[in-house]
């Protein structure tokens, strides 16, 4: 099952579109997200509407309808994952890279095997997501993917600069996130007990049980914790038991 943004039979624009506002041009980024489990094409879908200049304009389920989808709407960007039911995603990333060369790739799978990670790495997907997935860490990989595209869009002929900038990318855009932390938050860590509470749903979860379950101290649970809370990340919520001192319990913010 696919869904594609064409009505009334009239097809979505094909064309990188552009604006000018204040003289700076703006771009709309549009994606085809390819994932055959309909919650995930539901919360990827989300996330994505969620970030300025992204825009879902197709989804698939499975390789071929990928493959037909690809031929129709033309993306910028696929959000790909390596297991469909009638192929790997690797294979779907050749397939672009011989009949789609201008469409961008970024993985986003729950595969954690190194060759999966290095044959991704030889048809130059732009990144490669692990799931479960963070929407702080997705946003800051489409943001930068959404930069790389304006860059080479824009520029005709580049300097050693320029290119230096684009090839060190990944590395520059991890070192601008960590220097944003403050003392004492560590960005992995942060990024740990964020897929932790994640794990938890709506129940909730304590600083007692996010240090067992990421191997830290109750103490720097908490902190974590309660930064996310402090940033708005996170809400923290008095649970009273029968006996002894009420509890708090995390959830993250929607």
């Amino acid at each position: 099952m696919y869904w594609w943004a064409g009505v009334n039979g009239e097809e979505p624009s094909l064309r990188f579109r552009s604006r000018k506002n204040g003289g700076v041009s703006l771009h709309k980024v549009e994606v085809l997200i390819v994932e055959d489990d309909l919650r995930i094409v539901d919360i990827n879908r989300r996330f994505v509407s969620k970030i300025e200049g992204f825009e879902v304009i197709a989804t698939a389920t499975n390789g071929a309808e990928a493959i037909e989808l690809l031929s129709v709407t033309q993306p910028h960007l696929v959000l790909l994952d390596v297991y469909l039911p009638d192929m790997l995603g690797i294979e779907l990333v050749w397939h672009i890279r011989q009949h789609h060369r201008n469409v961008d790739i970024i993985m986003i799978t729950a595969a954690k095997e190194m060759e999966m990670v290095q044959e991704a790495l030889r048809g130059g997907v732009f990144d490669y997501i692990v799931k479960p997935l963070v929407f702080e860490r997705f946003r800051e990989r489409l943001e930068v993917y959404r930069e790389h595209l304006w860059q080479t869009k824009e520029v005709c002929e580049v300097d050693q600069d320029v290119i230096d900038r684009i090839m060190t990318r990944s590395r520059n855009s991890g070192k601008t996130r960590e220097a944003a932390m403050p003392k004492g938050i560590d960005l992995l860590t942060l990024e740990k007990v964020i897929e932790a509470i994640q794990r938890t749903g709506e129940k909730g979860v304590s600083a007692e049980e996010i240090g067992k379950e990421i191997g830290t101290s109750r103490t720097t649970a908490r902190r974590y914790l309660e930064y996310l809370v402090v940033e708005k990340k996170a809400r923290a919520d008095l649970i009273y038991g029968t006996v002894g001192r009420p509890e708090r319990k995390y959830r993250l913010v929607p």
